[in-house]
């Protein structure tokens, strides 16, 4: 049995939470959010900022002295309607305090939008009565003067904030009218009706602008962090599938290790028990590197992966690949310059396929060109350069563009190496890149 003791605050908190029924819940939310909007932080400091100077509007005007003027737009229009509250206030009153208040107060609430703009709203709505009771009783509850500046401050307000406070505002005003109509006033006057009017369709206009902004906003956004996942899988994906091509490379030469340093003991006659040991400690480690780069290829295999039956291609085979291309249509000129060495088989696979990638844009984007290789075999490493002529017939479109690139300059980073890829003067596109290479000692060579 639940004694007084175990009552805890939690446990109450979940009763009332279990009673409350959902016309409350929905109530509770929208005086939160009238509290939010209108009462919190009301005379907060909020100063209106400028135009952006490649916005859509500023940018087309031509000199640079005008779009800098330009960016203040907003707060001269504001300013414009402060001083045409003030004239109606003029126009409409005598003189003294009735244009004071009738006239002075409604612009200084249309010119506090500029910096304070919820507390301008509050300002405008309270003095709003004293306005039209100093001016004409033919304008209750809304004098022209108050009438102007509390339509201007309600839209700057709206624009200033969000569809929800404009709705706040309107509703309030509405309140204010009702009031005024049936309670304060002696019969005269057009009444709230033309405010409440004109007020709506305005707001409702500025309404639908915020939140077709706010949807344009959230969609960017939603593109750019597509396009950043995209990129990032992209390239998650292009080290995928170098990291299962070299498993094939460093796999052999550890299988070359192990076979070695089993077959070592063979080679040397009645060899010391020491040397036997290290030469079974080195395949039993070469063995177990294998079954974890084993198992490594299978954490980064896609599920329809399947490994290749031929070995790995390195540059000897880049005639066969020539020979390909152009029976595909894309004419090749091979050039080779220095002397031609054996490299390292990850060095020359990663050639091999940033060759191969190179022309297969070439292909793709610029077709009936010319592509030239040039392979250079210099002291420090391999360079190379895959060019293309500018196209010769019409491009269409590829929706992996630029996947490609991605792919080649994993592989020279991979390697310590340095890669451009960019138009060339005539409307091509050059691909250039070098991959260090360590030299061979002289005694290896022998």
């Amino acid at each position: 049995m639940l004694t007084t003791g175990a009552i805890t605050p939690a446990y109450l908190h979940y009763v009332t939470q279990k009673t409350r029924s959902p016309e409350y819940d929905l109530a509770q939310g929208a005086l939160s959010g009238l509290r939010q909007d209108l009462f919190h932080d009301a005379f907060a400091y909020r100063p209106l900022p400028p135009l952006s100077a490649e916005g859509p509007l500023v940018r087309r005007l031509p000199g640079e002295r005008i779009r800098s003027g330009a960016v203040w737009l907003p707060h001269a229009v504001v300013l414009f309607l402060a001083l045409f509250t003030l004239l109606l206030a003029y126009a409409d009153d005598e003189g003294g305090l009735a244009f004071v208040i009738g006239g002075f107060v409604p612009a200084a609430a249309v010119v506090m939008t500029l910096v304070r703009p919820v507390g301008a709203w509050w300002v405008s709505i309270v003095s709003t009565p004293f306005v039209a009771v100093l001016g004409s009783w033919n304008d209750w509850p809304w004098a022209p003067a108050g009438f102007l500046s509390h339509l201007t401050v309600m839209i700057v307000v709206a624009l200033r904030t969000r569809p929800r406070t404009a709705g706040w505002m309107w509703l309030i005003t509405a309140a204010y009218g009702m009031f005024a109509d049936t309670v304060i006033s002696r019969g005269y006057g057009p009444g709230a009706a033309p405010m409440l009017f004109a007020s709506a369709v305005l707001l409702l206009m500025v309404s639908m602008i915020l939140v077709r902004r706010e949807a344009k906003q959230e969609v960017a956004a939603q593109q750019t962090v597509t396009a950043t996942e995209r990129d990032r899988r992209t390239l998650l994906e292009e080290r995928t599938t170098i990291a299962r091509e070299l498993h094939d490379v460093v796999a052999h030469h550890m299988s070359v290790v192990a076979i070695q340093a089993e077959a070592a003991p063979y080679r040397v006659e009645n060899p010391p028990e020491e040397l036997e040991k290290a030469f079974a400690t080195i395949r039993e480690n070469a063995v177990a590197a294998l079954t974890e780069l084993r198992r490594i290829l299978g954490v980064v295999r896609a599920e329809d992966y399947q490994a290749p039956d031929a070995p790995q291609p390195v540059l000897a085979d880049l005639d066969n690949l020539l020979s390909n291309v152009r029976e595909a249509g894309l004419e090749t000129e091979k050039t080779v310059t220095g002397a031609v060495r054996e490299l390292p088989q990850g060095v020359e696979l990663s050639a091999y396929r940033i060759i191969q990638e190179a022309l297969s844009n070439a292909l793709r984007h610029a077709p009936g060109s010319t592509a030239k290789i040039e392979v250079s075999y210099v002291l420090g490493g391999l360079g190379l350069r895959i060019v293309n002529t500018p196209p010769q017939g019409p491009v269409k479109a590829s929706p992996g563009a630029g996947h490609g690139i991605t792919g080649m300059r994993e592989r020279v980073t991979m390697l310590n190496g340095e890669m451009t890829a960019a138009p060339t003067e005539e409307g091509g596109y050059e691909v250039t890149a070098f991959i260090p290479v360590a030299a061979i000692p002289a005694e290896e060579t022998s």
